[in-house]
């Protein structure tokens, strides 16, 4: 899996474009059900990424790409869940993603891409 291009709004990964936030799991890519978050966004401007959401826990370590001002609203319970699953958290801005992906293996390591912000 190659992420082979990233724009404000778009990301590219083997050929396919996504324009919505994306979930990668186990080396698959899922839309991310961001609807249950809606309800905060008064509180944050923006919807945040809260552990409501269909977060892929089932790994060693978990990339938040936060979009590419860092922006993205990052609920505390989701840190404090990750610590309690004993799993790393790494946030990083979106626009990086081209240069870092491939350090990642996708066995142990599962992505939540915010696409804008």
């Amino acid at each position: 899996m190659k992420v082979e291009k990233v724009s404000f709004g778009s990301i590219k990964i083997d050929g396919k474009e996504f324009r919505e936030d994306i979930i990668i799991e186990k080396g698959e890519i899922k839309q991310r059900n961001k609807s249950v978050s809606r309800k905060f966004k008064h509180i944050y401007g923006h919807t945040p990424l809260t552990i409501e959401e269909n977060i892929p826990w089932d790994c060693e370590t978990l990339v938040i790409a936060n979009g590419f001002y860092g922006a993205l609203p990052i609920k505390e319970e989701v840190i404090e869940e990750a610590k309690r699953r004993g799993v790393e958290v790494k946030i990083v801005k979106t626009g990086e993603l081209p240069e870092i992906f491939n350090r990642f293996d996708l066995t142990k390591t599962n992505f939540v891409i915010h696409l804008t912000c």
